[in-house]
């Protein structure tokens, strides 16, 4: 099956209610492919962590602007990119000025996630791809 056009965009509002969107299309899209049950509850926890995180710290003239939300599915491999209009002021800061809990979100992302990658694009977007690669063997 090929699975190259296999690409979902959400936008959503930058408001907490609207995780739960995210969180439900990512486990829609990872409960067809062959992860396990834990490894799909992963995949929320850290979507909903990247989302979160995303929502709190932003540049004041992009607070209405939504987050965009990829979720892209390959065979074995289901890669989620949260992109954060304005959210790359926070790269810029002293590591001490970050909030309190974001390097546990970071932390969290990363243990539950094969891959986490954080990088700002030209038009000054925070992006957060996270990898998940399906190992689940046959039962």
């Amino acid at each position: 099956m090929d699975y190259q056009d296999d690409v979902v965009e959400l936008r959503i509002p930058r408001k907490p209610e609207y995780v739960s969107v995210a969180r439900l299309a990512v486990s829609g899209i990872a409960g067809r492919m062959d992860f396990s049950y834990d490894e799909v509850e992963d995949i929320k926890l850290a979507m909903g962590e990247a989302c979160t995180s995303a929502m709190k710290d932003v540049a004041p003239e992009f607070a209405a602007s939504p987050l965009t939300v990829r979720y892209e599915r390959e065979a074995q491999r289901l890669t989620i990119e949260v992109i954060n209009p304005g959210g790359a002021r926070s790269t810029s800061k002293a590591p001490e000025s970050l909030p309190p809990d974001e390097p546990i979100s970071r932390l969290l992302m990363e243990v539950l996630m094969a891959e986490v990658d954080v990088f700002e694009d030209a038009d000054r977007n925070l992006h957060v791809r996270m990898v998940k690669y399906a190992s689940r063997e046959d039962e």
